[in-house]
C-alpha cells in the first residue's frame, strides 16, 4: 500500500460516510473532531475500530471521515463499512 490516501464510501440505515485513510499516526477524525469526542460511547468507538482490529492495523492508519444522516449508531456502522471498503483496495 502506497502512502497515497485510499477512500471508501460506507452506508448503514440512513447514514453515509466518506472515508479517507493513509498510513500514519493512528488518528481518526470524524467531521473535524477526534473519534472519542464524536462518539462518547465506547461501544460506538469499538464498532468504528473493528475493521482495523481484524487487519491488525489499529494505530497504523490516519483516517479522516465525513459522515451525515441518521443517528450515531447508524453513523458508526457506516464508518465501519467505509473503512472496510478502503482497506480492501
Amino acid at each position: 500500500m502506497k502512502n497515497e490516501p485510499f477512500s471508501g464510501i460506507g452506508r448503514r440505515k440512513n447514514s453515509t460516510a466518506r472515508v479517507w485513510l493513509k498510513r500514519g499516526s493512528g488518528s481518526i477524525s470524524v467531521n473535524g473532531k477526534s473519534l472519542d469526542q464524536y462518539f462518547a460511547r465506547p461501544v460506538l468507538q469499538m464498532i468504528v475500530n473493528q475493521p482495523l482490529n481484524i487487519v491488525d492495523g489499529e494505530g497504523g492508519y490516519e483516517i479522516m471521515v465525513t459522515v451525515k444522516g441518521g443517528g450515531l449508531s447508524g453513523q458508526a456502522g457506516a464508518i465501519r463499512h467505509g473503512i472496510s471498503k478502503a482497506l480492501s483496495l
